[in-house]
């Protein structure tokens, strides 16, 4: 489904260097790592959100940068994205706020009975009621319901993948497994492919069927939550668990 084929980028520092990975249809892979390792900057190009300075990645067999803006076009309508924080627009409503989520010729007849369904079954798909939500303002709703409008509107669009960044940021515990309950609902109900970015190992192991560990902007693992948690590899196990964790700050401390 996507291919990530020998991925650079670079700003003062590299940022990514080489980084080849394959993601297979219906599946959820994690990607984990220090911070400013690369991992949102690898999302990014995903949908051409970010151009790499070097490889390409392919969604579906269809290359993401060295084609035609149509088919830029076409392979972002496969793709819903759930931006850190939400990012949803303060003056919108939830209802116009999802409605961002459709493609433009949709977008545009927003007033539409048809549209008005698709929102409100994109919003009960993340358990909110949109009766009671659909005119209310972002500012008027909580952390947790505000993720959960930003998911509404990676899915309305029906994509065929969902990348999300960091989407369990700024959420106490409840709305934390909320928002993981939802990401394995809506790849099970909508049989999409997700690419989640998490500094939240425990969601990582719970939600995943692989999980990348990016370190240094190159993979330095790629394997199942089991392999995951079993693997020898010092740095992988300081992500497994907060001992090993301790042990590799101590160390750098002493440094």
């Amino acid at each position: 489904m996507i291919e990530y084929r020998d991925i650079h980028k670079a700003y003062d520092t590299p940022v990514l260097s080489g980084v080849s990975l394959k993601v297979e249809p219906g599946e959820c892979l994690s990607i984990v790592g220090p911070s400013g390792t690369g991992k949102s900057v690898l999302l990014k190009t995903t949908n051409g959100l970010l151009r790499p300075d070097r490889g390409e990645v392919f969604i579906e067999g269809e290359p993401v940068f060295n084609s035609g803006r149509r088919t830029l076009e076409k392979i972002r309508r496969k793709v819903g994205y759930v931006f850190q924080y939400a990012a949803l627009f303060d003056s919108m409503t939830v209802y116009e706020n999802v409605c961002q989520g459709l493609p433009d010729g949709d977008a545009r007849h927003r007033h539409s009975p048809e549209v008005l369904r698709r929102v409100c079954e994109a919003l009960e798909a993340v358990n909110l009621e949109p009766a009671h939500i659909l005119n209310v303002l972002p500012a008027e709703l909580s952390g947790g319901m505000r993720k959960r409008v930003g998911l509404a509107r990676a899915i309305v669009g029906r994509p065929r993948i969902v990348l999300y960044d960091e989407p369990v940021t700024g959420l106490d515990p409840v709305n934390s497994a909320v928002v993981s309950l939802l990401i394995t609902d809506i790849q099970e109900q909508m049989k999409v492919t997700s690419i989640v970015v998490t500094h939240d190992i425990e969601q990582a192991l719970g939600i995943s069927q692989r999980i990348a560990l990016l370190e240094h902007g190159k993979l330095r693992f790629v394997g199942t939550p089991e392999e995951f948690k079993q693997s020898q590899d010092p740095v992988v196990q300081a992500f497994a668990n907060r001992q090993a964790a301790t042990a590799v700050a101590l160390k750098i401390m002493e440094e």
